[in-house]
C-alpha cells in the first residue's frame, strides 16, 4: 500500500508539470482553435533558460524561474505575431502546418552549438535537496516545490482568468471574437497575451522538469509536449480544468504503468486511455459539445 501511495505522489507530480503545459495548449485552441505544436519547444526553451538564469547569471531560484517565464512569454508573443498572425484567416491546415514548421525551427536552431547545443546538460539544483518520511510515504524538497509552484501558477491563472478584466476578454474573445471586437476588445492583444501566458506557463514547467528528472537537451520539449497535448484532448481541449484533470490522469497512468506492469509500454498505455475516452466521450472528460 505505502508503495502504491508512493507511486501516486510521483504521479502526481509529473501530471502538475503536464498541467502547466497543456494549459498552453487549451488556451491557445480555446480563443483561435489552433494547435500549438510548438509548445513543447517553448517549454524547453524555458529549461534552458531557467538553467541559463541559475548557472551563469547565479540567480535565485525564483528569479530564475521568473526570468524563464518572462523570457518564453516574450518568445511565445513573437510567434503568434509573426508565424500564427498572418495566417488567422487561412484555412486551418495552413497554420498547423506552420505550427509544425515552427517547432521544428525551434528543436534544430535551439541545438545549433552557437546557441544551446546539441548536448545534454546536467540540470542544477540550487537548494538543498532533502527527503521527508510521511507514514512510510517519502516527500522530498523537489516534490514540495513542483507542487508548491504548480498550484500557485493554476491558482493565479484561475484568478486572472474568472476575476480580471483581462480574464473577461479573454473569456469573451473565445466565445466569439468578432462581436468582441465590436465591445472595444482589442482582440489581437488578447491573443498576444494568451499565448504569453501560455508560454509562461510552459517555461515554469520546463524549470520543474529539469529539477526534477535533472537533465535537458535541445529535443527534450517533443516527449512532454506530446503528452500535454494528449492530456489537454483527454480533459477536453479548451476547457482549462479539463486540461489539468487530463494532465494529473496522464500523469497517474504513466507512473503507474512503468510501476506496475513495463516501463518499456508505459507510453503505449498512456496514450491508450486517450483512445479509450474519447470512444466514449469524443469531447473529453470535461469538454463540451460545440
Amino acid at each position: 500500500m505505502e508503495y502504491f501511495l508512493q507511486q501516486v505522489v510521483n504521479g502526481l507530480q509529473l501530471g502538475f508539470v503536464y498541467a502547466l503545459i497543456a494549459l498552453g495548449y487549451t488556451m491557445v485552441y480555446g480563443i483561435i482553435r489552433l494547435i500549438n505544436f510548438a509548445h513543447g519547444d517553448i517549454f524547453m526553451i524555458g529549461a534552458y533558460l531557467g538553467y541559463f538564469g541559475i548557472v551563469y547569471f547565479h540567480l535565485p531560484f525564483p528569479i530564475a524561474l521568473a526570468f524563464a517565464m518572462l523570457g518564453c512569454a516574450l518568445c511565445g508573443i513573437i510567434i503568434e505575431k509573426l508565424a500564427y498572425r498572418p495566417l488567422r484567416r487561412a484555412p486551418r491546415i495552413a497554420a498547423l502546418i506552420t505550427a509544425m514548421g515552427v517547432s521544428l525551427f525551434l528543436e534544430y536552431f535551439t541545438s545549433l552549438k552557437f546557441i544551446f547545443g546539441p548536448d545534454y546538460l546536467a540540470y542544477p539544483r540550487p537548494f538543498n535537496v532533502v527527503t521527508y518520511q510521511i507514514g512510510g510515504i517519502s516527500f522530498s524538497t523537489i516534490q514540495i516545490i513542483v507542487f508548491s509552484v504548480a498550484i500557485l501558477l493554476l491558482v493565479l491563472l484561475n484568478y486572472t482568468i474568472q476575476h480580471t478584466k483581462i480574464g473577461m476578454a479573454m473569456r469573451a474573445v473565445s466565445h466569439d471574437k468578432e462581436t468582441a471586437s465590436l465591445m472595444g476588445i482589442n482582440v489581437d492583444y488578447v491573443i498576444s497575451l494568451t499565448f504569453g501566458i501560455g508560454s509562461a506557463l510552459a517555461a515554469a514547467g520546463g524549470v520543474l522538469y529539469g529539477v526534477a528528472y535533472p537533465q535537458i537537451n535541445p529535443f527534450m520539449g517533443i516527449m512532454p509536449g506530446l503528452k500535454a497535448f494528449v492530456a489537454a484532448v483527454l480533459g477536453g481541449i479548451g476547457s482549462i480544468p479539463g486540461a489539468m484533470l487530463g494532465a494529473v490522469i496522464m500523469g497517474l497512468v504513466e507512473t503507474m504503468s512503468s510501476a506496475f506492469v513495463s516501463s518499456t509500454l508505459r507510453d503505449a498505455i498512456a496514450f491508450s486511455e486517450l483512445i479509450i475516452v474519447l470512444l466514449f466521450k469524443p469531447t473529453g472528460i470535461l469538454g463540451k459539445i460545440g
